[in-house]
């Protein structure tokens, strides 16, 4: 169903409540999400990207309920991936040859994507579009936010931002707007969002946005692609942009761990009561990455001044989990956090030099070689991790 937002603007988005996970099984999506698309009538019509695939037909059919499709002066794709150009293939056999604004990368993988041959129009930061007396759509490309097409579209009568995946979260919401759902559920949305997706793009991100505002013009609204529209307070979320793009942490230490017979886990625990011995303001948190979503532990790692990885050491290497969540981390490209590792042995006992070497790799700095204990620590060997956690806070 649409929804009006102004006179002059629709939403005829889709809201996905069944949606659990994103980019295929990689991003966990606990709220479901929604794919937002806009209709802007004015003296031109304009829409304003369409929906993921599974819904193309569900698009095109709603779309016709609210507007002859043969109105449709322009499309603007701010962004190829397949969530937001998705029913492209569907729309363009109804209305074959409406002109598709994008830039020039998005041609570029919208044709890699769809084979199609399209009436594209390319454009560049500061190109503008003329839709109606007081409104025109200015262009303003955003390269890696989080693709190398991605752009933002600025209605300037209505003072609307359409930023596409930049300020969204992966929320399900019939209320539309950020005033009308829950603040906490949307920001641990919009960290978890950031804390995945766009964490190695930070620099771009400060830059980015340093370059909006110095075009001095006043946001109204920002329209996402991907869960509420931010209306109350807009600038709030580019606010926290700007924070969470800064190196961002939080006096938080993350524990992250799996284990066997639980030696690991009982070393984990001990660690952290040392930590808070050692800070009693500190938040301390626990995560058994074998039972975890591995989404949501990343999101406490990017809020986290420091971490501890643990895991037992198994045919001469960590557990699965830990290397699978090292592996993911690397490319996300944490900055200014520190971290170690340890880990229960019987033999060997080789995987806390190994967890350190790959920590380095991630980018974490090293507060020192670790901690191993042999087989399930007693009481004497657990008075020592709980020393640990306390020297470990001191080393901070």
């Amino acid at each position: 169903m649409s929804k009006k937002i102004t006179d002059k603007v629709t939403w005829v988005g889709k809201v996905d409540w069944e949606l659990q996970t994103f980019h295929g099984q990689e991003l966990s999506t606990h709220r479901g999400s929604s794919y937002n698309a806009y209709l802007i009538r004015d003296k031109k019509t304009v829409l304003i990207d369409t929906v993921w695939q599974p819904y193309d037909k569900e698009f095109v059919a709603r779309l016709k309920e609210e507007i002859d499709l043969k109105e449709i002066d322009y499309i603007v794709s701010n962004h190829a991936e397949i969530d937001h150009s998705g029913a492209l293939v569907e729309l363009l056999r109804e209305i074959p040859g409406t002109p598709v604004y994008c830039t020039d990368k998005g041609a570029q993988h919208l044709k890699a994507h769809y084979h199609e041959d399209w009436n594209f129009v390319t454009v560049k930061t500061g190109d503008t579009l003329e839709i109606g007396d007081d409104n025109q759509l200015i262009f303003i490309e955003a390269p890696m936010l989080h693709w190398p097409d991605s752009m933002f579209t600025y209605m300037t009568g209505e003072s609307i931002l359409f930023s596409n995946d930049a300020f969204g979260q992966h929320y399900a919401t019939e209320s539309l707007y950020n005033d009308k759902a829950l603040e906490t559920e949307i920001y641990e949305e919009a960290i978890k969002y950031y804390a995945n997706i766009l964490t190695p793009f930070s620099p771009l991100v400060i830059r980015k946005i340093k370059e909006v505002l110095a075009l001095n013009v006043p946001v109204n609204m920002i329209a996402t692609s991907h869960g509420v529209i931010w209306r109350d307070k807009p600038t709030q979320i580019i606010e926290k942009y700007l924070e969470w793009a800064d190196n961002y942490q939080e006096n938080q230490i993350t524990i992250i761990y799996d284990t066997m017979w639980n030696a690991t886990r009982l070393m984990a625990e001990a660690i952290a009561e040392g930590i808070q011995k050692a800070d009693k303001d500190v938040v301390v948190k626990l995560f058994n990455i074998g039972k975890e979503d591995k989404n949501d532990v990343t999101t406490e790692i990017f809020k986290s001044k420091a971490i501890l990885f643990g895991s037992p050491t198994v045919n001469n290497g960590p557990l699965h989990s830990l290397s699978g969540l090292l592996g993911y981390i690397k490319g996300l490209k944490f900055k200014n956090k520190k971290a170690a590792a340890f880990g229960s042995y019987g033999w060997s006992g080789e995987t806390v030099k190994q967890l350190n070497e790959e920590l380095e790799k991630c980018g974490f700095t090293l507060v020192d070689a670790g901690i191993r204990s042999t087989w399930v620590p007693d009481e004497q060997e657990r008075a020592k991790l709980v020393k640990y956690g306390e020297e470990f806070v001191a080393k901070l």
